[in-house]
């Protein structure tokens, strides 16, 4: 399977370490099998004045067979329990891979809401659903990435 990540640069050798925490599947490299999904998120930043590169991996699928991973078939109350952890840093789990949508751009508004008990999960979920296709594969552990991930090439957006 391929791959994709969005950055201001290339990453040929991706690591963990310099990933943020607190977002959607914790502290990891997130990826995509979408190539447009990657190419918009790409956006961002342009519109900070740097460029945009997608860079491109091949994936081990054999990954989902000797590694630890949770998969995330649709938007769910278990999707948002853990997108909830992960983003208040109460995650402790040791995934290597999490696969699953991704939480539309409004999340923060809808984060707050639903821990202020103005919304339930039903609602706090309708809110979150990203609109257009997409899919993110989170890699969290540097044994996931060397072992199941090789490094193909780059574009410039």
């Amino acid at each position: 399977m391929i791959l994709y990540h969005d950055s201001y640069s290339e990453i040929q050798n991706p690591d963990v370490k310099h990933s943020r925490s607190h977002l959607d599947f914790g502290r990891g490299f997130y990826t995509t099998p979408i190539h447009d999904q990657a190419v918009r998120w790409c956006e961002k930043f342009k519109r900070r004045g740097k460029q945009g590169v997608v860079s491109c991996y091949r994936f081990d699928e054999l990954a989902y067979q000797k590694l630890q991973v949770l998969t995330f078939d649709q938007y769910s109350d278990e999707w948002l329990d853990f997108v909830m952890n992960c983003r208040r840093g109460k995650d402790t789990t040791e995934y290597d891979l999490v696969v699953g949508d991704i939480a539309n751009d409004k999340v923060l508004n809808t984060v707050e809401l639903y821990f202020d008990g103005l919304i339930d999960k039903a609602e706090a979920i309708r809110r979150l659903r990203f609109e257009k296709p997409n899919l993110q594969i989170c890699f969290r552990s540097q044994r996931a990435l060397e072992g199941y991930l090789h490094f193909e090439g780059s574009e410039v957006i």
